[in-house]
């Protein structure tokens, strides 16, 4: 006698890893948005502004590959920064068309001031469980993300991007 199917229940939905995942980004983009309301950055805009700052005159297409970001919508993020005046865009000496992006002074500014208000979200994260568990769980997902790399509709390709402008590392 066949066995009867198993009762299909939201424990589908609510045990699902991609389900977890989607849960806990939404978790973390509200207290990040919280903790650094003063200034007025989204996750992505921080980022972002780290990258710039990390390699001051990158173009648009390698600061997608280093903060695996969708290109087409760099494009805002990046106009956005621009009118916050956080960032410029500079012609490249061997290409007018590309345009090469730097931190303003206020940009500059805005990314130290902002450090303590990231630092506290991302503990708030991770609170709720224990130091050795923080740890696990940290490392568990720095393998997941790595191995599932390809996967991705953008793929981190912070080397390869860096490589270009001569100033991997």
């Amino acid at each position: 006698m066949p066995s009867k199917p198993a009762p299909i229940t939201m424990d589908a939905v609510y045990t699902a890893p991609g389900y977890l995942f989607r849960r806990m980004q939404q978790i973390a983009v509200a207290l990040f948005v919280e903790e650094c309301r003063a200034f007025d950055l989204t996750p992505v805009q921080y980022g972002s502004l780290i990258a710039i700052h990390s390699h001051p005159g990158i173009d648009a297409t390698r600061l997608s590959a280093v903060i695996a970001f969708d290109r087409s919508t760099l494009g805002s993020v990046i106009e956005r920064l621009e009118a916050k005046k956080l960032i410029e865009r500079k012609p490249s000496p061997g290409d007018k068309r590309v345009k090469l992006l730097y931190l303003t002074k206020a940009g500059a500014t805005v990314l130290r001031d902002i450090m303590p208000s990231v630092e506290k979200a991302q503990a708030r994260m991770l609170q709720p469980l224990k130091p050795a568990d923080r740890k696990v769980l940290l490392s568990l997902i720095t393998q997941l993300v790595d191995l599932n790399n390809e996967a991705s509709r953008v793929p981190l390709r912070a080397e390869d991007a860096l490589e270009h402008l001569g100033k991997a590392g």
